[in-house]
């Protein structure tokens, strides 16, 4: 992903901003900058990574209780053995990235988990906070 110019900052509000503090947007790739540009910027509060160009994420919201999954995700993440998964700004979610053709994004709950399923038009945002060492694997 470092090596892809698809990344942008964020506000604590979540709105994208350029490297530069303006407004950018995850359909606008003249907004987006390199890793090293963004990771250097001071703008906003982040980093955030422009899904897309085969990367995708999957997207657990308030899964964790002090750094644990619940036992809905636990069973959820057996699934995903390998892949790279990071923790969320909130703390209490999970960002399981990997490789994935475009579709439309989905919103689901599955059982008692809310699982959300991304590869375009959005961008997620990158803590560096890892939960499971791995690598981008099919999503």
């Amino acid at each position: 992903m470092t090596e892809r110019e698809r990344w942008i900052r964020y506000e604590s509000t979540k709105r994208p901003v350029t490297v530069a503090g303006g407004a950018a947007s995850s359909t606008d790739p003249d907004t987006w900058s390199s890793y090293g540009q963004a990771k250097a910027s001071t703008a906003g509060v982040g980093l955030g990574f422009v899904l897309g160009d085969g990367i995708g994420c999957i997207d657990l919201d308030h899964c964790l209780m002090d750094g644990l999954p619940d036992a809905a995700a636990a069973r959820f993440l057996k699934g995903f053995a390998g892949h790279y998964i990071e923790v969320s700004p909130s703390g209490d979610g999970l960002h399981i990235w990997g490789t994935c053709d475009e579709r439309p994004g989905t919103r689901r709950h599955e059982g008692e988990l809310s699982v959300e399923r991304y590869s375009t038009g959005r961008y997620i945002t990158v803590t560096g906070r890892v939960f499971q060492n791995g690598a981008l694997l099919p999503l």
